[in-house]
């Protein structure tokens, strides 16, 4: 058994706790959360043997293999830094960090160390993702030449709407961009094989002030009575349009938005090549839209048996079988603790998993994306 320790038990944290728990030959073993009395009610109500408070103490846990952060963002960095210096095998939530110069030093420190890290960009970990990827690989779509997508949500429509992630001193200078718009630039790039080099953008904010709950308010929960409101300043985006290029000439575009009503979490993406075209909606998972010009365009679902031979056991069920977030956010898992199974790191081209190098190359792309809207010119993307 690989004993496992969990940093954060907020919205994301019981979703790492029940994927680990799938696996089958992992235990966790403890959780860390911000106070001793906060840490003991959240094990307690997740079956978690032993709590802490502090980070330090909870590294020192007897018998601890891995650490997973899921604390908000301003707190990545410094988490990242304690698990990396202990010596445990590390899965971080994205961003890795809130600078390029912490990226730079978490990658450097990762390596050294020679412990397996991982960053949690999930939506590769699809079972048709992983068909989308496999079938450029195998230039079943010919010469690839564009890509565009979004990825839509309508959570932060309101003027009330408002979380940790709107302060830029918690979540960042960016928001949107660099809290869903990150997960769509990992997956494309996974999808094509391609990095995306140089970029143009245009962000805007909706709602310059928001109204900001005087008592918490938990990630995609309910708005709370409007007496207990107060106006905060807005300067992180809520949504956002990029032009890209990626390292092969090819060029694309893709938008970000937290305040379209009705999509939920929409990320989309669509390939286009020189012998057909391909597109897949996280809201629709086990379908795969290939697009042909001679002939009917199809319709392909995750069945096993109708997936490429590579990546066929992605799909962990008989076709029609619903698989959706939690079995990527499972598939995520299992990928990176194979690795530590392994007792070593995985090379920098393996793209089981997204590694601390991915996740320093997305932040660099997000950097470039807000000088481009800041300086309204093209941007090149430097990790």
């Amino acid at each position: 058994m690989i004993n496992v320790g969990i940093i954060g038990t907020g919205f994301i944290g019981p979703a790492h706790i029940e994927a680990l728990r799938r696996l089958g030959n992992i235990n966790v073993v403890a959780i860390c959360d911000a106070s001793q009395p906060a840490a003991e009610a959240r094990a307690a109500a997740l079956n978690v043997p032993h709590a802490y408070s502090d980070v330090a103490a909870f590294l020192q846990h007897e018998g601890l293999d891995a650490v997973h952060n899921c604390t908000p963002n301003h707190l990545h960095a410094s988490i990242n830094r304690q698990i990396l210096r202990a010596g445990k095998h590390v899965f971080s939530e994205k961003p890795l960090c809130m600078t390029m110069d912490e990226a730079r030093e978490l990658v450097e420190l990762a390596e050294q160390a020679g412990v397996v890290h991982g960053v949690s960009f999930v939506y590769r970990q699809f079972a048709m993702v992983q068909q989308a990827a496999s079938m450029v690989r195998y230039q079943q779509l010919g010469r690839l030449f564009s890509a565009q997508g979004s990825y839509l949500q309508d959570w932060m429509l309101e003027e009330t709407d408002y979380n940790w992630r709107v302060d830029a001193e918690k979540g960042g200078a960016s928001r949107a961009v660099a809290d869903i718009g990150s997960h769509w630039c990992d997956t494309i790039q996974f999808v094509t094989g391609k990095k995306i080099v140089e970029v143009m953008a245009d962000l805007s904010i909706v709602w310059p002030t928001r109204k900001a709950s005087v008592g918490d308010a938990a990630t995609f929960g309910a708005s709370a009575d409007e007496t207990q409101f107060e106006s905060r300043e807005v300067t992180t985006e809520d949504m956002g349009f990029v032009l890209i290029r990626f390292d092969d000439g090819s060029k694309g575009s893709f938008s970000v938005s937290q305040v379209s009503a009705g999509r939920k979490n929409r990320l989309n993406l669509e390939v286009n090549g020189s012998l057909g075209s391909l597109a897949w909606d996280q809201e629709v998972p086990q379908q795969l839209w290939l697009g042909n010009r001679h002939k009917a365009n199809q319709v392909l679902s995750d069945d096993p048996a109708l997936l490429n031979p590579d990546i066929a056991a992605r799909a962990r069920f008989p076709g029609g079988h619903i698989e959706g977030w939690p079995d990527a956010f499972r598939n995520m898992m299992q990928q990176f603790y194979q690795a530590v199974a392994q007792g070593e790191a995985p090379q920098q081209q393996d793209a089981r998993f997204a590694t601390f190098r991915d996740g320093a190359q997305v932040m660099a792309i997000v950097d470039a994306i807000v000088q481009s809207h800041q300086q309204q010119r093209w941007v090149k993307v430097s990790v």
